[in-house]
């Protein structure tokens, strides 16, 4: 199918932004690393039954150490340390401006990209990137009474968000690096199915790593107690189960495979479209109008975006 690989790039930016509005609902909810802890071991169950229903396994088939170990260190980066990073971010500037700081993702990929697998990375490259931040410091910048320039987003939150973007860069990265070893590691009697749910394989790997570091963590801080009332909570339990599916279970996977599909740059442009798409249910549910600065700043930021995959 022509174009099958543009139209998954925009399935996938349409996903996380409902993903971003239920993972900030669930962490008001239940908090943040419940809600992680619980949409991973969801993602883990709904996936483990798709590649039941689609290549008779219940389980990652076929992949050896190297797939495990660059899925896992995708997952620890991408999901423990990234996510960690961004469902704390909601909670203190919210998922408009929390997706805004996942644009810093392409070039902490393409950074990423330059040590791991010898990628170029040029003064075009860094000219994309200084537009993007650019974009980002417009929209968290303002002008004080005293005409002095002053965050407006609280710094905790920034950082957090820039946490969060680099987080998923290098996981990316490292996730494109576990599937070329999975893909090598197919045999010849593989079901055919495998190259397609190939994806999904993958992020059942990174799933399981992730709920377990984020278990470990949970309960280092003792807060298994939290987690339990947090199961318990209906409300909550909605939203991290619509979380789950528009996340990990088709979000994560839809994205691996955009790549395998249609040109990376491409399909990482088409997939950057979150903060603008997530404006829309911001205002129509939150009713948060947002500012002609804030506009401003999420046009100059998806142009560096595009500036940077333009350059590829």
């Amino acid at each position: 199918m022509k174009h099958l690989g543009e139209i998954i790039s925009l399935l996938v930016a349409v996903s996380w932004t409902f993903s971003a509005w239920f993972a900030d609902k669930s962490s008001h909810r239940i908090g943040a690393m419940v809600t992680n802890v619980i949409r991973l071991a969801l993602a883990t169950i709904f996936l483990a039954v798709l590649l039941w229903i689609t290549i008779g396994y219940p389980y990652p088939a076929f992949a050896d150490a190297k797939t495990w170990l660059w899925l896992a260190l995708s997952a620890l980066v991408g999901y423990v340390f990234g996510d960690f990073c961004l469902f704390n971010c909601y909670l203190h500037i919210g998922p408009r401006f929390g997706q805004l700081f996942m644009t810093v993702a392409p070039p902490a990929a393409a950074i990423a990209g330059f040590f791991l697998l010898g990628e170029a990375f040029t003064w075009k490259t860094c000219l994309a990137m200084a537009v993007t931040l650019a974009g980002i410091a417009i929209s968290i910048l303002s002008r004080g009474g005293d005409k002095h320039i002053r965050l407006s987003l609280p710094f905790k939150g920034i950082l957090l968000g820039l946490g969060a973007g680099i987080g998923q860069g290098v996981g990316l990265v490292l996730s494109k690096v576990g599937m070329e070893h999975y893909a090598a590691a197919l045999p010849q009697e593989a079901p055919r199915a495998m190259q397609i749910m190939l994806p999904f394989a993958s992020t059942l790997i990174r799933a399981i790593i992730g709920f377990a570091g984020f278990f470990a963590i949970v309960a280092l801080q003792k807060n298994l107690g939290r987690l339990k009332a947090g199961v318990k909570d209906k409300t909550g339990m909605k939203y991290a189960t619509l979380l789950t599916l528009f996340g990990p279970v088709f979000g994560v996977s839809l994205s691996l495979m955009a790549v395998r599909y249609a040109d990376a740059g491409i399909a990482s442009t088409l997939m950057a479209l979150t903060p603008v798409m997530i404006i829309v249910p911001d205002v129509l549910i939150n009713k948060k109008k947002p500012s002609l600065r804030e506009i401003i700043g999420v046009v100059v930021t998806m142009l560096g975006v595009s500036l940077f995959f333009l350059y590829q």
